[in-house]
């Protein structure tokens, strides 16, 4: 079995991802080296928006590694996960040789007899060329080392996610008509959650545990500053200050750090130089997602504004 390229050292994690474009906490480069150090998958739990996923893809960039994706979603079936087969093109096959079958059966002295000379050839029809692999067959049939990324677990149903212990526990997956395929290379798996349900407690002992939460202040100016290097200065400290303090308001979304990089992005195309609370308000559906949340903040808008004294009311 090849051996893949391996991160050295947490801070190795650290350097690695933030020249992916991520950049993340200690704990998060750590989670991320014992995760490759001991073949765990890492559960990544946390809000929306504060880079779960991009925490997923940001390894397979460093690593230059492909990126296997599992969206998740209610009803979500092995079938859907693992392999299907392809129907339509056998029975196109079967079209094509059906004046085959009477060379099969000549000869046969009995009905019973036809059948199980047509059920000898079965292993022509349920073979590699007609089976569809989804993205579990994909991973762990990979040649070369993949980071598998099961995104939204939480919304996939407990069954599923049963299913999907079993397979994670072992790193194989049983096909009836092809036997048992082990992984060639043991893949790096995210699993994200939205705690929209909360895990088994059988899942979370298989993987290593990570709550990424949304940035502190020094950690997400880091990020805006990565992201838009064109940023002013003035500009990015007022729009992270405004942001932290918007977050402490009772709101259906709080505010992440996408959201902050789209706000970002949306002062940069209006050419803004300065926050002031009227920039915020003609800007308010970038940053809240619920119509209740923009018309808090919006009430609230002398408030944020009297607490960051770097704000211009």
């Amino acid at each position: 079995m090849e051996t893949a390229p391996q991160f050295e050292n947490v801070a190795h994690v650290r350097d690695a991802l933030q020249g992916a474009g991520y950049i993340c906490s200690p704990v998060v480069a750590t989670v991320v080296f014992l995760a490759q150090a001991t073949h765990k998958p890492v559960l990544v739990e946390g809000p929306a928006g504060v880079g779960k996923t991009e925490l997923a893809k940001a390894v397979a960039r460093c690593q230059d590694r492909e990126l296997i994706r599992l969206q998740c979603y209610e009803g979500l079936d092995e079938s859907k996960a693992l392999y299907e087969w392809e129907y339509a093109k056998q029975l196109l096959y079967t079209q094509m040789v059906k004046e085959k079958i009477s060379d099969v059966i000549a000869g046969a002295r009995s009905i019973a007899e036809a059948v199980d000379r047509i059920a000898a050839q079965e292993d022509a029809f349920f073979s590699e060329r007609f089976i569809q692999p989804r993205p579990l067959l994909q991973a762990i049939s990979a040649e070369h080392p993949v980071v598998l990324l099961i995104d939204e677990v939480d919304k996939s149903d407990p069954e599923f996610e049963a299913f999907l212990l079993e397979v994670l526990s072992d790193f194989q997956v049983s096909i009836p008509e092809l036997g048992t395929r082990r992984a060639r290379q043991i893949p790096s798996v995210f699993l994200t959650s939205n705690d929209s349900r909360d895990m088994s407690d059988a899942l979370k002992r298989r993987c290593l545990h990570l709550y990424i939460d949304y940035p502190d202040r020094d950690l997400e100016l880091e990020i805006v500053r990565l992201k838009l290097p064109r940023i002013g200065e003035r500009l990015v400290v007022q729009l992270v200050d405004a942001i932290r303090q918007i977050r402490k308001l009772d709101l259906k979304k709080k505010p992440a750090i996408s959201e902050t990089l789209d706000w970002a992005q949306a002062l940069l195309a209006l050419q803004v130089e300065d926050l002031s609370a009227e920039v915020l308000r003609e800007t308010l559906n970038v940053v809240c997602k619920h119509r209740s949340d923009g018309q808090l903040v919006n009430e609230k808008i002398g408030k944020i504004f009297s607490v960051a004294p770097r704000l211009k009311s």
